[in-house]
């Protein structure tokens, strides 16, 4: 076709299109395409949100705001949720009505440490029968807790933000975080020998900061602007904290019948916006360790991120493979881990506030960095979320390490790996209970088709335990420290009078939970479940 041809077919079509166009008003002309666009963009709004949340709960939660519409329901359903936030807080809202507003007047003094004395009188009886929480054997004024306490009393005064004056800060964390590298695979060839990090405030510290660099690191090597992350469904909730900090599409996968992350689920989840896959070692809920190796080499097929949680495994799986456990690959020996959260607070056996966030390089990790240049107050970087940072915890966390040695870690885990074992095996021989999954550490989680485990649960709790309640399926978890070595049988003969007192008398205790996990286990609308937890949060702290 000529030129001339090409201009003639043109001035065709623009005759043909102007008489067509003719016959309709110029305002439907003008009005047409912009509904177009938006019901489009309606549709697609609606599509995006039926793909994150499926259809059945995008209808219940559909359903349940057009109920709230009616005059009237709304005001119930919130006076019903105030009801089971009550519950929920069990007599701890009066409490805070005696609590200070104001400061005194006159200052205390040195009576200021007894009043403090009298109020820690009124916590409760924690030693042994508390699930995690306090992982330090004996008494807290003595030993390995008197240690550390003097150690972070020796610098409470410093601050690592200052590195020019507490120079000694700086190499404890410095050395903290080498010593904890090495345990996770930095002198082994696999690893690169590259491995740095940073010492946080705790584990969710820990995770947000390697989301947040995987983020920004994929973004920086594949020009990825609307990241997204997949992670099982036993995976810690500090990544669904990240999602909402850092601006992250999350998918929360279920996990296999082994309650492992299900490789294949994750790949299929996997598109061209995904920065970062995650497995834990183990992870939470029920102590069991996912396919690292497998995830490893999902990553690098895919050129993605994998973080591993290792926030409870850290400090105790380098030692039970030592002792001959049979321990899968979970460190930076596996290809394709690009950073791992690891607690000094819990099996470390460091200061409550100590865990390291660890990467396989400085490219990455230079992505976790703020650097600030155009500040009146100067030329400013930071490493973490903290700008000050209490330089006496970094310092009970070395003396820890420094004081236990890999003898003392050795034979703590010893200990806790053999209690945790007692658990299982007493708990096998309870016929109404059934331990959840294959546990690989010190992590036991349990349940029942037989009697209600929330309220079996209620009654343990007025004995004085305090277990995790867990859902998906329902269930207990106890995870085992030092402080359970003395109790064990204790802890399993108070679990079957119990168990076998919940399937003789079946229902609620007067003031026990089990109703309300129960019927948030049930509860369709998640949303409604989700407002439930805020409004509890909100009047709590």
């Amino acid at each position: 076709m000529d030129i001339c041809s090409a201009k003639s077919f043109l001035i065709d079509f623009r005759a043909s299109a102007n008489s067509f166009l003719s016959q309709y008003e110029p305002l439907a002309l003008l009005l047409v395409p912009l509904l177009t666009l938006l019901v489009a963009r309606v549709l697609q709004s609606s599509l995006n949100v039926v793909h994150e949340k499926g259809l059945k709960q995008t209808l219940i939660g559909f359903l349940m705001s057009s109920i709230k519409l009616v005059p009237g329901v709304k005001s119930y359903i919130d006076a019903e949720k105030q009801k089971v936030v009550d519950q929920m807080q069990s007599g701890g809202k009066s409490k805070r009505e005696s609590w200070r507003t104001e400061l005194p007047r006159m200052g205390l003094g040195a009576q200021v440490i007894e009043n403090m004395k009298e109020e820690k009188r009124n916590d409760v009886f924690w030693q042994g029968k508390c699930s995690g929480t306090v992982y330090i054997g004996g008494s807290e004024s003595q030993g390995h807790f008197a240690l550390i306490n003097e150690a972070c009393s020796m610098f409470a005064h410093t601050n690592p933000l200052h590195l020019d004056v507490f120079q000694s800060v700086a190499r404890f964390e410095a050395e903290v975080v080498a010593m904890t590298a090495a345990l996770l695979g930095n002198k082994e060839k696999a690893s690169g020998g590259q491995v740095c990090g940073n010492m946080t405030s705790g584990g969710t510290e820990s995770i947000l900061l390697a989301m947040k660099s995987s983020r920004d690191y994929m973004r920086y090597k594949k020009g990825i602007t609307k990241p997204e992350m997949i992670i099982p469904a036993s995976a810690h909730s500090a990544y669904d904290k990240a999602a909402q900090y850092f601006n992250i599409k999350l998918w929360r996968v279920p996990v296999n019948k082994e309650f492992q992350a299900d490789i294949k689920a994750i790949r299929r989840h996997i598109n061209r916006n995904t920065i970062l896959i995650v497995g834990s070692a183990p992870g939470f809920p029920h102590g069991i360790i996912d396919p690292i190796e497998e995830l490893g080499e999902l990553a690098l097929s895919y050129g993605i991120c994998l973080h591993v949680d290792l926030c409870l495994g850290g400090f105790v799986l380098p030692f039970a493979r030592t002792l001959g456990y049979p321990i899968p690959p979970f460190d930076f020996c596996v290809p394709g881990v690009t950073s791992i959260s690891v607690d000094v607070h819990k099996y470390g056996l460091a200061p409550k506030g100590t865990s390291i966030v660890l990467y396989r390089n400085h490219d990455i990790r230079k992505h976790q960095f703020v650097a600030v240049t155009e500040w009146s107050g100067g030329l400013y970087v930071s490493p973490t979320i903290a700008g000050s940072r209490p330089g006496g915890l970094i310092a009970g966390a070395w003396a820890a390490m420094m004081s236990l040695g890999q003898e003392g870690y050795l034979e703590s885990t010893k200990a806790i790996m053999e209690v945790s074992k007692s658990i299982q095996k007493g708990i096998k021989e309870i016929p109404e209970l059934f331990i959840i999954g294959r546990p690989d550490m010190t992590i036991v989680a349990f349940g029942s088709d037989v009697v209600d485990i929330f309220e079996v649960n209620d009654i343990m709790s007025s004995k004085g335990w305090h277990l995790n309640a867990l859902q998906r399926p329902n269930s207990l978890h106890i995870c085992v420290t030092l402080q359970h070595v003395p109790v064990v049988n204790d802890f399993l003969c108070d679990l079957k009078e119990s168990v076998e007192t919940v399937k003789a008398n079946p229902g609620p205790i007067k003031g026990g939970l089990a109703p309300i996990y129960g019927a948030a286990g049930r509860m369709p609308d998640r949303g409604m479940v989700q407002e439930l937890l805020v409004n509890y949060m909100d009047g709590t702290c």
